[in-house]
């Protein structure tokens, strides 16, 4: 047995002067968050590295960032990325090397470069979309059409959010005196849980109109999140969560109340506002243009009603002026039938006979010239009491 033998710490000190000694500088690493906690102040990571053929680890190390280092690093990464580091995010840090002899090996944080992070984060949402649309899902919800009457609305977001108190007392307080019904599926809105809690949500809100004995238990889905911090909306960025939001049967509006590029869950919604009181402010002259158009077409109708009640007066004017028309038509009509009648009455061969006159008749013709007759010619004389036949014997 070799005599010469060494203290676990004594040993582990030997490799912190043989690390400090060889590895004296920091070094910028890029690597992935495979966790990330605060704790104390300071902020613990683990980072990973993966084959990128198989997603399969190859390397492994902690890190950590220090209390007055991370106070200045985080609110900056932030600010830029409007992002929070979580799991699974890339990231470019600036490290060193040190290891203690209680607590082993760990990389040392002292920077990180918030512009890599923005790159990866990029690529990753032009990768989604490009792959959205190549499913065909991307505009399915821009197909859609908010109802003229949408009341009914189905609220994704957090129970005890400001936001979604904002929304609920702008909807109450509105001043046309609309009434909404609202009903709350709540969901985890921040964190890397959020994909997750609202896939479940959508599904809740499909079971339901599933359920519902009416048409349809709801309008429209709205999913608001506001009152926090705008950073970490990581969780709106996720291929799975627009899949679901994208291919979901009724319109949904998107007020997640941030300012930056628009997430992707924005992107494949049917409308995108920027906070939860613009959702409501939207749902709100929703219904005002519908009332809007009813009161106008009411003033069409009135005004056509007023049209139809001016031609029928001028109707029964006109009716009252051709009854007189008529009626004096008829009585100048009557007046001059009168005058002929009486006219005709004058040429009566019948009066004629009366007066003392008679016609000669011969053949059913009256003869009004001797030289019509001959010798032999049966005629005929009207007179008022009778008919006298007889024959002429000389021209």
């Amino acid at each position: 047995m070799n005599s010469e033998h060494f203290t676990l710490r004594q040993l582990n000190m030997m490799v912190r002067d043989a690390i400090e000694m060889q590895m004296p500088d920091e070094y910028w690493v890029e690597a992935e968050l495979s966790e990330c906690r605060e704790r104390g102040g300071h902020c613990y990571m683990e980072l990973i590295e993966k084959d990128e053929q198989t997603n399969t680890p190859v390397a492994r190390a902690s890190a950590k960032c220090w209390r007055q280092t991370w106070q200045v690093l985080q609110p900056h990464f932030e600010r830029v990325t409007g992002q929070t580091l979580h799991t699974g995010l890339k990231v470019l840090m600036r490290v060193y090397a040190q290891y203690h002899e209680a607590y082993g090996f760990s990389w040392i944080v002292t920077d990180i470069d918030p512009t890599y992070t923005i790159g990866d984060m990029e690529r990753k949402r032009q990768e989604i979309i490009r792959q959205l649309k190549e499913e065909g899902v991307f505009d399915m919800q821009r197909e859609l059409r908010i109802p003229l009457f949408a009341q009914r609305i189905a609220v994704i977001s957090a129970a005890g959010a400001a936001g979604y108190g904002d929304f609920c007392r702008q909807l109450e307080e509105n001043e046309y005196g609309f009434k909404f019904e609202v009903t709350l599926f709540p969901a985890i809105m921040q964190g890397e849980q959020v994909e997750k809690s609202i896939i479940a949500a959508l599904n809740d809100i499909y079971s339901h109109s599933a359920e519902s004995t009416q048409q349809r238990a709801f309008d429209c889905v709205v999913i608001i999140r506001g009152g926090g911090a705008t950073a970490d909306l990581s969780g709106f960025d996720t291929l799975a969560l627009a899949e679901n939001v994208a291919q979901f049967p009724l319109p949904i509006i998107t007020g997640i109340g941030h300012d930056r590029d628009e997430s992707i869950l924005d992107m494949v919604s049917n409308t995108r506002v920027k906070t939860p009181t613009a959702a409501a402010a939207l749902l709100i002259d929703n219904l005002r243009q519908v009332l809007e158009r009813l009161n106008n077409a009411q003033q069409r109708i009135s005004m056509v009603g007023h049209i139809i009640i001016d031609a029928r007066h001028r109707i029964e004017m006109l009716q009252q002026r051709l009854s007189v028309a008529m009626e004096r038509i008829m009585t100048n009509q009557k007046h001059r039938l009168s005058q002929i009648e009486l006219l005709l009455q004058g040429y009566d061969p019948q009066l004629l006979l009366r007066r003392g006159y008679s016609i000669t008749m011969h053949n059913g013709r009256a003869v009004r010239d001797p030289q019509q007759l001959k010798a032999g010619d049966e005629i005929e004389t009207r007179v008022e009491k009778g008919t006298i036949r007889s024959v002429v014997k000389s021209e």
